[in-house]
């Protein structure tokens, strides 16, 4: 709170001394009223400006909409995107549209809960789960790939600012783009006038020095990257801000800390006896991103999908022989971010889940209508609204060929279904006691009945609800009698806690309910209005599921359901027995590796 009478001389930061951050999403409710405030993050401390005085990119909160959850670099580069561009700054500092749509539009003395994700040079803002700046930033000598996290209050007229439910997360260090990777668009139109050159600009930590760019303003040469000079013949103009010494660049590679975005090599996996593992191929991240999801077309060959871009083809290679890059497809459908896919009725299947929302989660049907074996036609089926990792995901065919599960977590809103859904619709969450939601506030709005199992129809008209309760469901499996199983999550801050349930495998039972609720109201397995596990596993992150069905492993293993465990890097082989109507198991460790960040697999035929 500040007052009129004792108005702050400069902007002032609430500090988080916690340390830097590097890449990360975090999560804050603001309300405030009169001026305004912001988020600032990967910033620098101001001495010579004054105490708590702080420099660097700020996600604003303003009660103007355009400039609302807007890029304002801090004592910088001022204005960088505003509420509802897409921009990227080129190496020279040159700032390009690529694309707009009208600011999103909220109340600032309300709550509303600000989101920012950055991933190397890769950073969005989002209000309420709405994007509104987008933006990559090729600049070196002004971007900011680590630094400190604060919170603004605005010198000037009297102000108050409210802050609550800060959820910080940490990502893998790397990611960051290249202007050869993400390099701006032919139609994208120049903001603003051109930086000047030789302009000193404010003392921060300078990522590498660039040299000056001739023709800075035009767009012939917005993708060419600053050019590196010997510094020992280099001009005090050409450096930048006077005094300044050219830096070494860093490696723009994907995974420059770690040195390695690459497949785990085949010596630090482990797995059980008289079995081997082959390294086929090593996705060249900032080619081909991160693939999170695979399936088999009507042809055989395999298609995977990055978990923030598009979707690639290939063909298995032949026993023994790695996958050769060259035979590698991406494909030019206009889809992103697929969570699950399932080739069925002639058509491509996806369960989108942008984390970015950049096109709308939910059900897409993609086919090729001319047969040149090219998917050219897009159809969302079923939009649906979705949240981080626990959004939409596997797409599985039903026993009865002729309709499909869509696998959700509780992420995603519950979807229209229809009145002939298997499951009721008692998803109340009476407490006697008061309510205990997480304490750390993830997810603490979010009430029954969790993720949900749907039943859909091909043309996506008819959505049924056949299982929920689940926390966070990534992918289901069906056995040889037609029954089907899915891997659910922990909720690893209710660790040592009464009501926590580990990572486990249910049977998807039609009708049935699995008891997933906020906090500490989950239920246990011996409610009588709740279904039991299989077999709980244990703390975990599950991902993709398969029976052993068609390998050429011994009987046993063919018969098992194989889950993934993404954070503990392993993979589980789930040997069930038939008990009554259901049925028992037990687990055996199949293979592990570190790091091993599993997401799915399947079994070629």
């Amino acid at each position: 709170i500040t007052k009129d009478n004792e108005p702050l001389p400069y902007n002032q930061f609430l500090i988080w001394r916690g340390g830097k951050v590097k890449n990360f999403e975090l999560r804050a409710t603001v309300r405030q009223s009169g001026n305004n405030s912001g988020v600032q993050y990967r910033s620098r401390e101001l001495s010579d400006v004054g105490k708590w005085s702080i420099g660097g990119y700020q996600c604003d909160i303003h009660p103007t909409a355009a400039n609302n959850a807007m890029l304002y670099d801090e004592k910088g580069r001022g204005i960088v995107a505003k509420n509802g561009q897409e921009v990227i700054i080129d190496a020279a500092g040159v700032k390009w549209l690529v694309r707009e749509q009208p600011p999103i539009e909220v109340n600032v003395a309300d709550w509303n809960e600000y989101k920012i994700i950055a991933r190397g040079n890769h950073l969005i803002h989002q209000v309420n789960g709405k994007t509104t700046a987008d933006i990559i930033d090729h600049q070196e000598s002004e971007r900011e790939l680590e630094g400190l996290l604060a919170f603004q209050v605005h010198r000037g007229p009297a102000m108050k600012v409210e802050i609550k439910d800060v959820f910080l997360k940490e990502l893998p260090y790397g990611d960051v783009q290249t202007i050869e990777q993400r390099p701006v668009p032919k139609d994208a139109t120049l903001i603003g006038a051109a930086p000047k050159q030789a302009k000193s600009a404010p003392a921060k930590k300078k990522e590498v020095e660039p040299s000056p760019n001739k023709g800075q303003g035009d767009k012939a040469g917005r993708n060419q990257a600053a050019k590196k000079q010997d510094p020992s013949t280099k001009s005090e103009k050409s450096a930048g801000a006077k005094g300044k010494t050219a830096k070494p660049a860093k490696s723009t590679a994907v995974g420059p800390v770690i040195n390695e975005n690459k497949a785990t090599p085949v010596e630090r996996i482990k797995l059980v006896k008289d079995f081997k593992v082959e390294l086929l191929y090593s996705v060249p991240g900032g080619d081909q991103g991160s693939w999170v999801n695979l399936c088999l077309d009507d042809r055989g060959r395999i298609l995977a999908s990055d978990q923030y871009g598009g979707l690639f083809r290939f063909s298995a290679p032949a026993a023994g022989q790695p996958l050769d890059p060259m035979k590698v497809e991406k494909l030019a459908v206009e889809i992103r971010a697929v969570n699950g896919m399932l080739w069925a009725f002639g058509a491509l299947y996806v369960g989108v889940n942008d984390y970015e929302n950049k096109i709308p989660s939910g059900l897409y049907r993609l086919s090729d209508t001319d047969g040149d074996d090219q998917l050219d036609k897009v159809e969302m089926l079923r939009e649906m609204e979705a949240r981080g990792d626990h959004g939409i995901h596997a797409v599985v065919l039903a026993p009865d060929g002729q309709s499909l599960y869509l696998v959700c977590g509780n992420g995603a809103k519950t979807a229209k279904f229809e009145p002939t859904s298997q499951v009721p619709a008692v998803w109340g969450e009476d407490h006697l006691l008061p309510r205990m939601p997480d304490g750390k506030g993830f997810m603490r709005d979010v009430m029954g009945p969790g993720g949900i199992i749907y039943r859909v129809s091909p043309d996506g008209a008819k959505f049924e609800v056949f299982s929920n309760g689940y926390r966070n469901i990534f992918d289901a499996s069906m056995n040889d009698e037609g029954e089907l199983f899915t891997y659910d999550a922990d909720m690893e801050y209710d660790f040592n806690t009464s009501w926590y349930r580990p990572t486990r495998v249910n049977p998807v039972v039609s009708g049935s309910e699995y008891g997933w609720r906020n906090g500490a109201g989950k239920r246990p397995e011996f409610y009588v209005d709740n279904l039991p596990a299989t077999i709980n596993i244990g703390p975990g992150s599950p991902t993709g599921t398969t029976f052993g069905y068609g390998a050429k492993f011994p009987a046993k293993y063919q018969k098992a359901l194989f889950i993934n465990d993404w954070s503990w890097g392993k993979m589980w082989a789930v040997h069930l027995t038939p008990s009554g109507a259901s049925y028992t198991a037990t687990k055996e460790e199949f293979l592990s590796g570190s790091p091993l960040p599993l997401t799915d697999s399947i079994i070629h035929p």
